[in-house]
């Protein structure tokens, strides 16, 4: 099959998940649209919320209409890298026998993160960007498609370790939740009150997966598009002459070249949901928020001023 048919099959497939999700998952169609790219695009995705947004329920309904295997962790302070990874026990006939943790699985629910030591945040660090683990030496390749869907919850501040830059880097997108609108909100409060159980139907296998984040690469970018997106990353570091006032005077740090790459692969992706063969600045600026807003780290002079990192993202354009 053409590169062009299998975007146009794409298409077709991708809103009949789309479908699949809204059966359990009502509203948040931009939520759900931002883990969809960063999945196809093989990235991994950080859910920033307030408690009771169903961040946990949409990420199972994702894993679901995927046809994945999910594993949620809980992080918890006492939480130990090996409750994660696993660990190495003796059997019977006093040989080490490796038991996996559950970080074996293709989609990880990381529920808040921010929750455990960094000494455990870090056990995932391996496993997100090279996706194999270490564990006594010994060397093991998790099972592709592989990603961490982590959620942080930002107004209880007490007892959280905030993650280093080096680890927020690793996630693709940093996804804001809000509250769903008055509509939404009665028919997430019918649907979950009421006897009736949705089905969630799986549309994919971990192969097609596989496969599209393949032909996701393989989709050709004019130059213009790709120069367009590294100048952009390149606005947010105060120190670069290109950058604008509003980055030199709130701006502490900017994003890196990682950012530049994900800004392609993730326009790759949302041009081809929308049956586009090749994207344009339009699909980068569409996907710039939430790849930029985890990566631009603002100075005390922005936080007094109640400065926000969309404002000084949407002054990039």
């Amino acid at each position: 099959m053409s590169d062009v048919a299998a975007i146009q099959q794409f298409v077709k497939k991708y809103e009949r998940l789309r479908t699949e999700v809204a059966k359990v998952i009502v509203g948040q169609d931009t939520v759900v649209n931002q883990i969809l790219i960063s999945v196809f695009s093989g990235g991994h995705s950080l859910l920033i919320g307030v408690p009771g947004l169903a961040k946990t329920l949409m990420v199972n309904t994702i894993a679901q209409a995927l046809g994945l295997d999910f594993k949620r962790i809980q992080f918890t302070p006492d939480l130990m890298p090996s409750d994660i990874l696993g660990s190495e026990i003796l059997d019977e006939d006093r040989h080490f026998k490796f038991v996996k943790g559950p970080i074996f699985a293709n989609i990880i629910l990381a529920d808040e993160i921010n929750r455990t030591p960094p000494k455990t945040q870090a056990a995932l660090l391996e496993a997100m960007q090279e996706r194999s683990v270490t564990v006594a030496g010994h060397h093991y390749k998790l099972n592709l498609p592989y990603f961490v869907l982590a959620t942080q919850n930002p107004i209880e501040q007490e007892g959280t370790y905030p993650l280093p830059e080096a680890q927020l880097d690793r996630f693709m997108f940093a996804i804001n939740l809000d509250y769903p609108s008055f509509e939404d909100e009665v028919q997430v409060v019918k649907s979950t009150t009421s006897d009736v159980q949705a089905t969630v139907n799986a549309l994919f296998t971990a192969q097609e997966i596989i496969d599209i984040q393949h032909l996701i690469r393989r989709i050709p970018v004019a130059d213009n598009v790709i120069e367009y997106a590294v100048s952009m990353v390149a606005k947010t570091r105060p120190n670069n002459e290109t950058a604008g006032d509003l980055v030199k005077t709130y701006i502490d740090w900017g994003a890196g070249p990682r950012a530049s790459q994900n800004l392609i692969l993730a326009a790759k992706t949302h041009a081809a949901i929308h049956g586009k063969f090749s994207p344009d600045i339009e699909n980068v600026q569409a996907v710039a928020y939430s790849i930029l807003r985890h990566r631009i780290i603002k100075n005390y002079k922005a936080e007094a001023e109640g400065i926000t990192e969309d404002k000084i993202i949407k002054s990039l354009f």
